[in-house]
């Protein structure tokens, strides 16, 4: 932190007051590259907040701090906090800090999200042109797929990698900063043979991506690195921020870590904060060596522990932490709370899974009659389908579930129809938006579509050219209306009109083609109302088209109530989805090795550490009851075997020596009324009348 004016000081000291001593030392801290490792529950979140109004009590303008995190709601989350610190420090001395909200002058975001905003401002060092669209997963899949098609790969004799796991190789190549080679035989073994037609692949990707005008997710970051390497726009970018701070640097990749050193090349201002951890996500290029690596990389860092936990008990943590002490590498932290009290974690015992099942939900339902709302308990586990047993029996039981993943919003079909509209109408060279938006239209099919984009780009984007196309019969007054509504859309003219009023012209056009090529259409039109409203909030096109695409809801959920038209629901969810979350009780199932840690993660030993911190993320989520359990079972149904079984061990991640801190428990001492059932069998027939009715048998 740069020099402190005496007269801030008290502000200062009255924002540091709200926090523990490890915390205000976090917060307060100087100019100097400083890193926070917030262990889980710790206060991160308000450890950062409490950071940048510091940094702003301290003097620094709000629009020279850069605050990057990994969703747009974090971001949101972390500026209203801000705010509210400011204006609590405000009342207590009886003046203004800055008055007025920071949130709309710092520089705060995700990654993606802000590399399209400085790429937008200096698009002309790295030779982007200035209306640049930019394709979501699905859209990059789908332009993979046509080069690979182009080059026949797809009719090669051996099993070439599908459009997906081309993208993933590509995608981990650049963000890992990877050649090709080292990542396929790391990653993508079974891909050692199509090396060089992959190489060809990517750069006839790399060459349609260009022609169109488009950039991908990773073409976001890629570009971003290199306008550091263009010694204007590096001084004018690093010119532009006096502080930098980084939300959950544990899941950053190399080529995110090498952005940071662009910033920032001696750490000057710089503050990460994670968890080693919690680091999970290397299926999507996240390193852990970012955060273990950062005081090498940024010489005379400050490494600053947070270890007071204010979400769960001391038993909870003493087991979580027990975990975490078998680790090879990492930082070191000791959690603890002034939470002394609260039962020991359980380590349930199950014969199969069927008994796990029952044994969950009776306990769901005990502790709900106990007064734990079914919302405030959480069923986590390794992979999707561990859940299906147990979402069977959810049902059966009337007792309603939230299930996390999914198709995400802007994957569904209508959304990108009508988002498809707006984004030709921004970059007429994006084929991608225009083959799916005239191929709506009854009547036109792929050829017709490429013969009227191609007449497109001849006219330079001027979409008057397609009046003299002879439409289809089929397609009626669509076509009229639609060349219409795109000159419009094109038109200098719509810089002045409203996003939403834009998206409702849209939304008129494109509804009657809703209702007959989709399935359940109202609830799909509802979609794109909200759509609509949300468009409103966004003062032009391009800015709407990039934050939806960069950081697009899971559904309207976002945007509207509850899921469920229920009182209460269950939570399930995958572990990678849990993390950030917490509730009073949580259950993890399948605790058994090739469970947990999953057999598919076992190759070498920096991906059995992954999933050891897996389990440590999975099990810190509870807060007052933390259940385990570990199915003895496992039968082979699934590989056509019949009956045939076998025995599970426990996750190795709980070895005697850890599992002593968790009560043992079978899961049949869990349910009284299965207990009832056997003591009623019991007092009915003895084993001597059994006896002597085999007896009978042989006369």
């Amino acid at each position: 932190m740069p020099a402190t004016p005496d007269s801030a000081r008290p502000d200062i000291d009255t924002i540091l007051a709200e926090l523990n001593e490890q915390q205000r030392a976090a917060a307060g801290h100087d100019n100097g590259p400083l890193l926070i490792i917030a262990g889980a529950g710790t206060g991160k979140t308000a450890t950062l907040a409490h950071r940048v109004a510091c940094l702003i009590a301290g003097g620094i303008d709000p629009g020279r701090i850069l605050l990057l995190t990994f969703t747009r709601r974090a971001a949101a989350e972390m500026l209203r906090r801000v705010d509210q610190i400011l204006e609590r420090s405000r009342q207590k001395l009886g003046h203004a800090i800055n008055a007025g909200s920071v949130a709309r002058r710092i520089w705060g975001g995700t990654f993606h999200a802000v590399a399209s905003r400085l790429l937008r401002l200096h698009c002309d060092s790295v030779g982007l042109p200035r209306a640049f669209t930019i394709l979501d997963r699905g859209d990059s899949e789908d332009l993979m797929q046509e080069e690979r098609a182009a080059q026949g790969l797809g009719d090669s004799k051996t099993r070439f990698p599908l459009k997906g796991t081309c993208l993933d190789i590509y995608s981990r190549c650049v963000n890992c900063q990877k050649p090709l080679a080292e990542v396929v035989e790391t990653c993508f073994p079974w891909c050692r043979q199509h090396i060089d037609a992959l190489k060809g692949l990517f750069h006839a990707y790399v060459d349609r991506k260009e022609s169109l005008a488009v950039l991908d997710y990773d073409d976001l970051l890629l570009y971003w690195h290199a306008l550091f390497e263009k010694p204007e726009a590096a001084q004018v970018i690093r010119s532009r921020f006096d502080a930098i701070l980084v939300d959950e640097y544990q899941d950053t990749n190399a080529l995110q870590a090498e952005i940071l050193k662009g910033v920032a090349p001696a750490g000057q201002g710089l503050t990460v904060v994670g968890d080693d951890a919690q680091s999970i996500y290397s299926f999507r290029a996240a390193t852990v060596r970012n955060i273990l690596d950062f005081p090498a990389q940024f010489p005379g860092a400050t490494v600053l522990a947070l270890e007071q936990n204010y979400r769960s008990t001391q038993p909870i943590l003493d087991a979580t932490n027990a975990v975490m002490f078998q680790a090879q590498e990492g930082f070191r932290k000791n959690l603890w709370t002034d939470r002394k009290q609260g039962l020991l974690p359980e380590l349930v015992h199950c014969q199969d899974e069927a008994e796990q099942t029952q044994f969950v939900v009776a306990q769901i339902l005990r502790s709900r009659e106990s007064g734990t709302t079914l919302k405030q308990q959480a069923i986590l586990f390794r992979a999707g389908h561990h859940s299906l047993d147990l979402e069977l029996e959810l049902a059966r039981r009337n007792i309603p579930f939230q299930k996390y993943g999914g198709l995400r919003f802007i994957e569904t079909a209508h959304v990108k129809d009508l988002l498809s509209f707006l984004r030709l109408a921004e970059n007429p060279r994006d084929t991608l938006a225009g083959g799916r938006m005239l191929q709506l239209i009854p009547g036109i099919g792929p050829k017709k579509a490429a013969q009227l984009l191609s007449k497109l780009a001849d006219a330079r984007g001027d979409f008057r050219v397609w009046k003299d196309f002879s439409p289809p019969v089929q397609a009626g007054e669509t076509w009229t209306a639609l060349v219409e509504m795109m000159i419009g859309l094109s038109s200098p003219d719509a810089q002045s009109e409203s996003i939403s009023s834009q998206v409702h012209r849209i939304r008129t056009l494109y509804g009657p083609l809703l209702e007959q090529k989709l399935d359940h259409p109202q609830a799909r039109l509802r979609d794109l109302e909200q759509l609509e409203i949300v468009a409103g909030r966004f003062a032009d096109r391009t800015e709407f088209l990039a934050d939806i695409t960069l950081d697009p809801p899971t559904s309207t959920q976002d945007f509207a109530a509850d899921p469920l038209l229920d009182e209460d629901y269950v939570i399930l969810s995958t572990i990678h989805s849990a993390k950030g979350l917490e509730w009073d009780s949580v259950f993890v199932i399948h605790a058994a090795d090739g469970n947990i840690p999953s057999d598919m993660a076992t190759a070498s030993q920096e991906e059995i550490e992954e999933e050891r911190r897996l389990f440590y993320v999975a099990l810190t989520r509870a807060r007052d009851r933390l259940f385990v359990c570990y199915p003895q079972r496992y039968y082979f149904a699934n590989r056509r075997r019949g009956d045939e079984y076998g025995f599970a061990q426990r996750t190795r991640f709980l070895p005697a020596e850890v599992a002593s801190l968790f009560q043992d428990r079978l899961a049949i001492e869990h349910d009284p009324l299965v207990q009832k059932i056997v003591e009623a069998a019991s007092a009915r027939l003895s084993s001597a009348e059994v006896r002597e009715r085999l007896k009978q048998v042989f006369g």
